[in-house]
């Protein structure tokens, strides 16, 4: 059994980045100091946690009015395939509309385009490189 916890409130900021290092810093090779931007502060976060350990997370800043951005969305290894992501976008999106976002914009890494399209997200732009790993932009209507 899942449970999905918002920073600030329930869920620990610490236990986002301890997944986002697992799945992005120590599984992708991203830099520390670029999965680590300094944005955290003006984001909400969404941990994930099962028999309260957190394994998956993502983040949800509003860029510009009217437009939220789901990001660092990630599940650890052991745990994909069980819906868990589906449920951390789906609550980012529920926190956007909150918020008044009538738009979601994101970077998807490419290997995993096809999770947001079947999120109801297109693809608005060609592959670029982010973190030395190809994304495209996508979008949805909120």
């Amino acid at each position: 059994m899942v449970e999905l916890r918002r920073v600030p409130g329930e869920g620990r900021l610490a236990d986002a980045h301890a997944v986002r290092r697992a799945v992005f810093v120590e599984g992708q090779g991203v830099s520390e100091a670029e999965e680590m931007d300094g944005r955290d502060d003006e984001a909400t976060h969404v941990v994930a946690y099962e028999t309260g350990r957190p394994v998956g997370t993502g983040r949800l800043r509003i860029p510009e009015p009217g437009v939220a951005k789901p990001e660092r969305l990630a599940v650890l290894a052991p745990f994909r395939g069980r819906g868990i992501g589906r449920q951390l976008v789906r609550t980012l999106e529920s926190v956007a509309r909150e918020r008044g976002c009538e738009r979601a914009r994101l970077h998807a890494q490419t290997t995993v385009e096809s999770f947001y399209h079947e999120l109801g997200y297109s693809r608005t732009s060609g592959v670029f490189e982010e973190a030395g790993i190809p994304h495209v932009e996508m979008q949805t209507e909120l």
